[in-house]
């Protein structure tokens, strides 16, 4: 038997947001399970920013080359300013992560120390930019895919939408079986792009350039370099950052000690990102490489240092399957925050809950249908996405900073001017490259997300502002009335005589004082007839409770109860109504087709109409029921 009120229950938490109860006893080695640890956090979580190598040298150098050969010179000092930048973003971080152990990031240091309002923007910056993460990445990936086989380019769409099933598959299972499903193509990756920066490095020139042969050059015929370029360059390499700040938003999903697991990742991460990107823009300059239509950047390196072999296409595979997965990183971080905000009021509470798994199942499957309607939307292209790509993350990144420079300054610890400068500086430069990127990309499509942000926060006030509504009416926080008895009637609707019925009258005598059946008839001669004989079974079986004929000149079942129901609470004010709905739950699934759902439809009319309580009498055909 199942109880739903027809207006929200009196819980300590506004309805809906009750965790279950965990009725298993669990020790924390079996909670440990389910969680990271710092190898698999940087498989899990780093995907995003590890893939970034693929796009990010080549986003600095198709800038630089409408300078021509003397643009392409600047490729090294853009990629060091971008890892200066990075390494201020990881160190960072792991202040972050040590002042806010439970995760969150910038949401939860902008919500301690820059308000509320303030927090839900760095909150909708890394919303939109996580969604689009998914978006980009698994483009890129098919993008790969169809440039090695073209007959699959009409398919696109749909095979980007069957990795993004594949993906949020492996996630629903998860934290850590993503990370244990991803951890060998994340190892491969790195491992073939760290050995093809040192085997380059020991090239005196490029031992193959088939990949670029027969591709005409995109590279332009300019002889100077102005600071217009040089910062649409950094602003363009800068889409090598996102995912950084995804390790702490996540910090809860990694085992104890969790803050310094989590700060291991983050060092990693950092580490590993700073030495492949400086590395390839080393080899850029050293093979003096020319970007050309059709190949990108990263297939033109593996050409040049290990030749057109085996060892190309092993970097090529890696690369593609790895863009692919660094939607990962999002599912792993975005889910985490949305549970803080549903926590604090500003999303829907159901995205707060956990399953047994440690996975926040309802922020998985949200992220993944919106990405879809995103990959539909753009037709599986790339280029649509990545103009809108990054702009959220440098937001959440400034914000960040700013609120890491209160909370040392509130705090004071040890050490900690140095602290709040280190953050001061990181906030000075992503505030700059958030206005650099977005003006240089707002023709192309930022707009879009300078227009996002603000709705997306409004949406998030409307819903603080609803379950406000609620909780004052429930008056939570407050001490209640004490409980007091009612006098209880029971309304038990029925449609003809069977073991369902009287069931049904059993459990609404144990429930109330005074049970009320009540059957609806309709004027045409065969409901009538029917009407009649079931009269005249009643008057025979003679239950002792009084059968009453609720007529409805039309076919509606449901509008006649939930009328006659409140027409008891207006006759009766001082009685609890009870409306006890009995019906038949079948033995296999597909037998509930079978079904007229007139239980559905009653329990419906009396929920809308009314304040009763609605009680559903669950009766289970097994196959030894007679």
């Amino acid at each position: 038997m199942s109880i739903d009120m027809g207006k929200p229950s009196t819980a300590g938490q506004v309805p809906g947001t009750e965790e279950p109860p965990d009725t298993g006893v669990r020790t924390p080695a079996a909670g440990d399970r389910h969680r990271l640890t710092a190898l698999q956090g940087l498989a899990a979580l780093s995907l995003d920013a590890m893939a970034s190598v693929a796009y990010g040298p080549e986003s600095i150098v198709l800038v630089l080359a409408a300078a021509g050969a003397y643009g392409m010179g600047f490729t090294l000092p853009v990629t060091l300013a971008i890892a200066a930048l990075l390494a201020v973003l990881v160190a960072s971080y792991r202040q972050v992560i040590a002042a806010f152990p439970d995760g969150g990031g910038s949401y939860a240091v902008a919500k301690k120390h820059l308000g509320r309002r303030t927090s839900l923007v760095a909150a909708a910056s890394l919303i939109l930019d996580y969604v689009l993460n998914v978006a980009v990445s698994v483009t890129a990936g098919v993008a790969a895919l169809t440039s090695a086989f073209p007959e699959l380019y009409g398919e696109r769409v749909w095979i980007c939408l069957g990795i993004l099933l594949l993906v949020t598959a492996v996630n629903l299972r998860g934290v850590v079986d993503s990370a244990k499903a991803f951890l060998v193509p994340t190892a491969v990756f790195v491992g073939s792009i760290l050995a093809m920066v040192v085997v380059g490095l020991f090239r005196d020139g490029p031992v193959s350039t088939a990949s670029a042969a027969g591709h005409a050059s995109v590279l332009g015929e300019g002889t100077t370099v102005g600071a217009l370029l040089l910062l649409k360059a950094f602003a363009a390499g800068c889409s090598a950052l996102t995912g950084v700040e995804a390790v702490a938003n996540a910090v809860p999903s990694f085992r104890a000690p969790a803050a310094r697991r989590a700060q291991h990742t983050e060092v990693a991460l950092g580490a590993l990102l700073g030495v492949m990107l400086i590395g390839l823009s080393i080899l850029i300059g050293r093979f003096h490489l020319q970007p050309v239509e059709g190949v990108t950047v990263l297939a033109q390196l593996a050409d040049a240092s290990f030749g057109h072999n085996a060892a190309f296409y092993i970097v090529q595979f890696a690369t593609m399957v790895l863009l692919a997965l660094a939607a990962n990183t999002s599912f792993g971080g975005l889910p985490v925050l949305m549970s803080l905000l549903a926590r604090d009021n500003h999303l829907p509470h159901l995205f707060a809950l956990k399953a047994d798994r440690q996975v926040h199942r309802h922020g998985v499957l949200a992220l993944a249908a919106v990405s879809a309607a995103l990959l539909v939307f753009s037709g599986g292209d790339t280029n649509t996405l990545v103009p809108l790509f990054a702009i959220g993350v440098f937001v959440g990144f400034t914000i960040c900073q700013v609120g890491m420079v209160r909370h040392w300054y509130g705090e004071r610890p040890r050490g900690w001017r140095a602290k709040a400068g280190l953050n001061a500086f990181g906030a000075l430069l992503t505030g700059v490259s958030a206005v650099v990127v977005t003006a240089t990309k707002f023709t192309e499509g930022a707009w879009l997300i300078v227009l996002a942000l603000p709705l997306i926060v409004v949406g998030f006030e409307r819903i603080h502002r609803a379950y406000t509504e609620i909780g004052d009416r429930l008056e939570l926080g407050r001490i209640p009335e004490p409980p007091h008895r009612s006098r209880s009637l029971v309304v038990v609707p029925v449609s003809g005589l069977s073991r369902l019925t009287s069931q049904a009258l059993t459990a609404a005598r144990s429930l109330g004082d005074e049970v009320l059946a009540v059957t609806v008839t309709h004027p045409a001669d065969e409901d009538q007839r029917a009407a009649e004989a079931l009269r005249r079974d009643w008057e025979l079986w003679n239950p002792g409770i009084e059968l009453l004929e609720l007529p409805s000149g039309t076919r509606s079942l449901g509008r006649p109860v939930s009328a006659y129901v409140r027409e008891l609470a207006r006759t009766r004010p001082d009685a609890q109504v009870t409306v006890l709905i009995p019906e038949t739950e079948p033995a296999r699934l597909w037998q509930r087709l079978l079904q007229n759902q007139r239980g559905s439809v009653v329990a419906h009319a009396v929920r809308r109409d009314t304040d009763a309580v609605i009680c559903r009498l669950r009766f289970r055909i097994t196959s030894d029921t007679h």
